[in-house]
């Protein structure tokens, strides 16, 4: 028998594996999971101070004449985050232009589920706390986490079809944009139209490089970095500025984009904004948070709300003749799609901060969201994994 060099033991026995599971269509959901378990574990742990500490560190000072991100979560959050809806937002252009959504019927019907999916949770909420000091949280089951939301639909592997992925891609982004208006236009303290007005400038000025053709590519990405500062101190969410930057990237250089982007995104930006924002304290006991008419509406508006709404409104779509069911999904898979979504998390918590100033209702608030997050992506898991896809509702 030959004996082996360690670098080949190296290469087959930790190389390879890594290579496998990197390539492997679940990991990414394994990945999340892994990580939002292991975070909620030391928070509420005796290290649990230290490691809450550090997501709060101070890594820039505030400054007069320039203002970024000064927290680690904040980086994440704010900063790294707008790489990863940069590359979605070039998986949304590359499937409007020559994929799925290419059609006028086909792009119709996320943006009709994902309606669906923020007014029905909303209303839902208000039934439970309309009228009451707990109101201005209707935003809150509005918001679909993208991240989570297509981790798990990974882990289905070859149960869930790439335009079902494509589907709720398109519909979280819609979605998330609508959170991202709602939180501009309702909970943001202070919008500074005179950054928004420079970012307008700017989008128009990449629009116009991109239909003159314009080669020099990096320009795209120095400007990009400009219009992401312009939109972080406009009030507005910064990482629109991704999805923003990355419809004015020529088609042709969609795909190579995609691929170098795939694995940092994946392996790298999402687990530390897996970890960063699962760092969250549990209350003692649980019986405030399910006694709670802010838990029941957060969580009706989730588990119930944001399958009803893209169910509902995606069939009224087709059935006017609106929109049409993408190639190779039924409408049982679609409703499926509609459980995952309930999957609100980040921007739920978010929300969450903004809508109440009460310490004690954001702490059921955020626990509500991660409840509901949670059975959520059960209840979507199990029903896809065991749902027979060759029978559709007629």
């Amino acid at each position: 028998m030959a004996k082996l060099s360690p670098k080949h033991i190296i290469r087959k026995g930790i190389i390879s594996p890594i290579k496998e599971f990197i390539h492997d269509s679940r990991s990414v959901g394994i990945t999340l999971i892994c990580c939002t378990v292991v975070s909620i574990i030391i928070s509420n742990s005796a290290w649990g101070e230290n490691y809450l500490h550090f997501w709060e560190r101070e890594i820039f000072q505030p400054s007069a004449t320039l203002h970024l991100p000064h927290s680690v979560l904040h980086l994440i959050n704010d900063g790294l985050m707008t790489v990863f809806f940069f590359l979605v937002g070039l998986e949304i252009k590359r499937e409007l232009l020559v994929g799925e959504l290419a059609s006028f019927k086909k792009s119709m019907l996320p943006i009709f589920g994902a309606i669906g999916g923020m007014v029905v949770p909303a209303f839902l909420f208000l039934l439970w706390c309309g009228g009451t000091e707990y109101a201005r949280g209707w935003g809150i089951p509005m918001a679909t986490d993208i991240a989570f939301s297509l981790g798990i639909l990974s882990l289905l592997g070859k149960r869930a079809p790439l335009s079902l992925r494509i589907f709720l891609t398109a519909l979280a982004i819609i979605d998330d944009l609508g959170g991202i208006l709602t939180i501009a236009i309702f909970y943001a303290g202070n919008i500074q139209w005179n950054y928004l007005l420079f970012a307008a400038g700017l989008l128009v000025l990449l629009t116009l490089l991109n239909v003159l053709k314009f080669r020099p590519y990096f320009v795209y990405f120095l400007l990009g970095i400009v219009l992401w500062y312009f939109i972080f101190n406009s009030g507005v969410h910064a990482t629109i500025a991704g999805v923003l930057l990355a419809f004015t990237i020529p088609l042709h250089k969609i795909e190579k984009l995609e691929h170098a982007l795939h694995d940092p995104v994946n392996f790298l930006i999402m687990p530390l904004f897996a970890l960063a924002n699962t760092a969250i304290v549990l209350p003692e006991t649980f019986s405030s948070v399910f006694n709670s008419i802010v838990h029941h509406g957060i969580f009706t508006g989730l588990v119930l709300g944001k399958p009803l709404g893209i169910f509902l409104f995606s069939f009224v779509c087709v059935k006017l003749g609106i929109g049409i069911l993408p190639t190779g999904i039924k409408w049982k898979q679609l409703l499926g799609a509609g459980m995952i979504a309930g999957v609100g998390f980040t921007i739920s918590i978010f929300m969450s901060t903004l809508a109440f100033s009460d310490p004690a209702v954001q702490i059921v608030a955020k626990v509500a969201v991660m409840i509901a997050s949670l059975i959520s992506a059960v209840l979507g898991f199990t029903y896809l994994r065991f749902t027979k896809h060759h029978h559709t509702f007629k």
